[in-house]
């Protein structure tokens, strides 16, 4: 019996590879099964720790310019074929904000930072997560750390803030990189929203950043001001591409900046990195889980994104959780044959986030799953 693992992180508490190793060592102590662990993450938070553990990469670190302009150090990775995987939070996202949000004055400059940094040690293929950020400047800070200039009416070169959004006149790329073109990259982008309008950027996203109601028009305008100097100067329409409105317009300025770039759901991106078809073809069974199995799993999140990889070679799939809702049933219609949560009593939250309990609760769930699964398998019933 040949058994793939691929659990997203527990937040707070076991990293991918730790519950994917845990739920192994428990599946070994009840069969001899071939068990292969892949590391696993949505394109959001973890997903830098899940592919550089789980695909043998390094951490690297760069100090980048922040989102309010204060230096803060980047962590990102670097796999063995040189693939950068960061996660955009690390230089511009919204926990790096002390005090009240300020959508006027936060810029992305420090993600362009991180990109030339990856660059310049010898990058050409990119996996970049673009969720929590603190930005709605339209991704022009990232832009200008890029080499792009962007000139108001007179040739004055404007600050990398959304203030200079509509005063944008003139763009010139005499300094961007020339390696960048030789480079692809992969956004990890789960919303379609386009970058302007009442489904654009502002209007939807703006208040988490700070952008208060009366402000929504006025900034909504200017970004459009900006998009349509830079469509000007690109010769295409990217503003209306789904996904342009994401990160705070981040979307739009990878489409205009880049040759080489798609956005596309990170679960898919992530399952593309770690090839998980590859081991699929010859699988049994798949164990799947996260920290919390409920009805919004069952809308894509990363165990149904699994599920439905695996549905594809007629494998059996568990899901194997922190704790499971009631509306948790639905994620059955997509993929997930059963669901079982580990924790096996009554316990605090502090004492089942505990690494050490976690570890052995995820254990001895799958050491038990196994001991039925094998008890079936002469019935052949179990799979």
């Amino acid at each position: 019996m040949k058994v793939v693992v691929a659990i997203d992180s527990f937040k707070g508490s076991m990293t991918s590879m730790q519950a994917g190793n845990a739920c192994k060592k428990g599946i070994l102590a009840a069969t001899k099964a071939d068990v292969v662990v892949k590391p696993l993450a949505d394109g959001g938070e973890g997903t830098v720790t899940a592919l550089v553990e789980g695909l043998d990469g390094r951490y690297e670190q760069v100090d980048v310019t922040g989102p309010m302009g204060q230096k803060v150090r980047a962590v990102y990775g670097i796999l063995k074929d040189q693939t950068a995987v960061m996660e955009m939070a690390e230089a511009a996202g919204i926990t790096l904000v002390d005090g009240e949000l300020d959508p006027w004055k936060a810029s992305s400059v420090g993600v362009g930072e991180m990109i030339l940094d990856a660059v310049h040690k010898g990058c050409h293929s990119f996996i970049i997560g673009i969720g929590g950020s603190a930005t709605t400047e339209g991704g022009i800070g990232m832009l200008s750390a890029l080499g792009y200039e962007f000139l108001d009416k007179d040739g004055k070169l404007l600050p990398p803030i959304f203030s200079s959004l509509a005063k944008v006149k003139k763009i010139k790329a005499e300094k961007v990189p020339t390696e960048l073109k030789q480079c692809n990259f992969k956004i990890a982008c789960d919303v379609t929203n386009p970058l302007c309008g009442e489904q654009g950027s502002v209007f939807v996203f703006g208040k988490q950043k700070g952008v208060k109601e009366e402000e929504k028009a006025q900034m909504d305008e200017m970004m459009r001001q900006y998009a349509d100097c830079v469509e000007h100067f690109a010769g295409k329409k990217l503003s209306d591409v789904a996904g342009a409105g994401a990160a705070g317009g981040l979307g739009f300025a990878f489409l205009f900046a880049l040759e080489n770039v798609e956005l596309k759901s990170g679960i898919d991106i992530v399952l593309d990195a770690i090839k998980l078809d590859e081991e699929l073809k010859t699988a049994d069974v798949v164990v799947t889980g996260e920290g919390r199995l409920d009805g919004q799993s069952a809308m894509g999140k990363v165990p149904v994104g699994v599920a439905r990889a695996a549905k594809k070679y007629d494998c059996k799939v568990i899901a194997l959780a922190g704790s499971v809702t009631d509306d948790a049933v639905l994620c059955n219609k997509e993929g997930i044959d059963a669901f079982l949560s580990i924790i096996p009593g009554a316990m605090s939250l502090e004492d089942a986030m505990n690494y050490k309990n976690a570890e052995k609760n995820m254990q001895n769930t799958a050491e038990q799953v196994f001991r039925l699964i094998s008890s079936c398998k002469g019935e052949n019933s179990c799979y």
